[in-house]
């Protein structure tokens, strides 16, 4: 006696997958595990690295004050600098974005999107040796201008550095360096923004700044989030342009115009690996230990707030 399928079972019954779609699904989920089997590999690296140095006495640690006292003035540097970076960059970016989507001329934004993206193309170390031999000096009568007149707010209280080479010249560069990442991204999501909800807007007897600012930007706002945080990554990883510019004395200090300045974890590993044997190793691991956390930190913060504005966005 055969089992016969009755039309219920044919209806809900899955057809069969192509070869072509299975090896595409095997890929991905192949290449989803690669990427947290290497995070993890990546972890279980630092963390057995720099365990001499969580373990180590104080006055082992280069500075003989521990390493929450060593790593500090760096992490500080690190987030100052990057915050600087993330200030400047996305309001700019932001608005090239805007200018290239819906008010520069079709072949005139095409161009411009492809010099704005050419940015992202330039090596860091390029970017280090302008800012030390060109712009640095550019800025110190500016930043003479802002000791006399605005000294009384701490971050510009002085005394200016002579040479420029100060976190906000640091903070300009970065910023210049992260502008094509959050410029990309927040254009690709302002061009996706539904051409009714334009129109609508339009419609309505709204100008075109209005229609931006009712349509484009609810929509895109999540588009902007996320790609501001992948600049911010960008920036708290940089190494080569704030080590070579970077005038560093070390210690926690607001201002920003001085010659006084905290380094950035990236930048004091790669200047004194080269140098450095034993717990120093160590210490300078640990260090980055602690820049892989907060990256990862930023990371998921930043999934987060997209994924909660998803829900709340102009798409729905």
């Amino acid at each position: 006696m055969t089992a016969t399928r009755t039309p219920s079972d044919q209806s809900t019954s899955k057809p069969p997958r192509r070869p072509g779609d299975r090896i595409f699904a095997s890929t991905a989920r192949g290449a989803g595990i690669l990427i947290l089997v290497i995070l993890a590999g990546v972890t279980a690296f630092l963390l057995y690295e720099a365990l001499p140095a969580l373990t180590a006495p104080a006055e082992e640690i280069p500075g003989d004050e521990g390493l929450v006292s060593y790593i500090a003035p760096l992490l500080f540097g690190t987030l100052l600098s990057a915050t600087i970076a993330l200030v400047v960059a996305t309001p700019l970016a932001v608005a090239i974005a805007l200018f290239i989507t819906h008010y520069a001329p079709r072949r005139m934004a095409l161009w411009l999107g492809y010099v704005v993206d050419l940015l992202a193309a330039i090596p860091s170390i390029v970017y280090g040796f302008w800012g030390i031999t060109w712009l640095a000096p550019k800025l110190v009568p500016f930043y003479r201008w802002l000791e006399e007149n605005l000294g009384f707010i701490p971050l510009f209280a002085g005394p200016t550095s002579a040479t420029g080479r100060t976190m906000f010249t640091v903070g300009l560069v970065l910023a210049i360096m992260i502008l094509p990442i959050i410029s990309a991204i927040s254009r690709e999501v302002f061009l996706q923004v539904p051409t009714l909800h334009k129109e609508a807007a339009l419609a309505l007897g709204a100008t075109r700044w209005e229609m931006i600012k009712m349509a484009v930007i609810p929509y895109g706002k999540s588009g902007i989030i996320g790609g501001s945080m992948l600049g911010l990554g960008r920036a708290l990883g940089e190494t080569m342009a704030v080590a070579i510019i970077l005038s560093v004395s070390g210690g926690i200090t607001f201002n920003l115009i001085s010659s006084g300045n905290p380094s950035t974890i990236a930048a004091n590993v790669a200047l004194e690996f080269p140098e450095s044997t034993g717990i120093d190793v160590n210490t300078l691991i640990a260090s980055g230990l602690a820049l892989f956390l907060i990256t990862l930190g930023v990371n998921m913060l930043a999934r987060w707030i997209v994924n909660r504005r998803a829900d709340f966005s102009g798409a729905n």
